[in-house]
């Protein structure tokens, strides 16, 4: 798996999420549902420490706000131990660079990522608080984002949603693993975001291979190589 995508010139990319039993990831106005406990919080934490890169979509920034910072003290101290940045880089997929301006991923070690089609007066407003790539013509071409990013020494990317993104990746068949803590509750709704939405697919669906099943936070942490 590794040689792979060395050869392919991309990180190896995972996909985390917590979601219901049901498969939904947020509520039907799309509003942070806190589904997990404090034992898989410190699981995604490890996972943040142990990336060169975080990505998630721009919908998820307009919607939770996300930090995409490491909260553990010393998992950044080992990070600093090993000459590596305190936190892993941030990246949004942000095809027409719609990031607010005040958003909390912001400032230094934050990539926006945005399609020849931005508004130049966005993307230049943006660019004071981030470092700015561009990847496709009217929205961001995932697998020569993927390229950029692995050119700036991204071997690892974690990604953490939302249901959109985790689509274009999978569909352009950019995932490598999937792992998910399925929380102990039901959200519901035909609105709801699941793991993935986009139009789905109605033929060659990709194969998941189960890695591992462990009991959590009153849940079940699954994980899958992705096929």
């Amino acid at each position: 798996m590794q040689d792979a995508v060395i050869q392919d010139r991309r990180p190896f990319v995972f996909i985390n999420c917590a979601m219901s039993a049901d498969g939904k990831i947020s509520s039907p106005s799309r509003e942070q549902v806190r589904i997990s406990g404090s034992l898989d919080r410190e699981r995604v934490d490890a996972l943040r420490a142990g990336s060169d890169g975080i990505m998630v979509g721009v919908g998820t920034v307009l919607a939770d706000d996300p930090h995409l910072r490491i909260r553990s003290p010393a998992l950044r101290s080992e990070r600093k131990n090993l000459g590596l940045p305190e936190h892993p880089l941030r990246i949004v997929a942000d095809s027409m660079a719609r990031t607010p301006l005040g958003a909390s991923v912001l400032g230094e070690g934050c990539i926006i990522a945005v399609s020849a089609s931005a508004s130049e007066e966005r993307v230049a407003t943006l660019s004071r608080n981030a470092q700015i790539v561009r990847a496709g013509e009217s929205r961001v071409d995932l697998s020569s984002l993927m390229g950029l990013l692995y050119d700036r020494g991204v071997s690892r990317l974690m990604v953490e949603g939302g249901a959109e993104l985790n689509w274009s990746l999978i569909e352009a068949r950019l995932v490598d693993e999937i792992s998910a803590f399925v929380g102990p509750m039901i959200i519901g709704g035909r609105g709801a975001p699941t793991l993935v939405d986009g139009p789905g697919f109605i033929r060659d669906f990709p194969r998941l291979e189960l890695r591992s099943i462990e009991a959590i936070d009153g849940g079940a942490l699954l994980s899958w190589q992705v096929l």
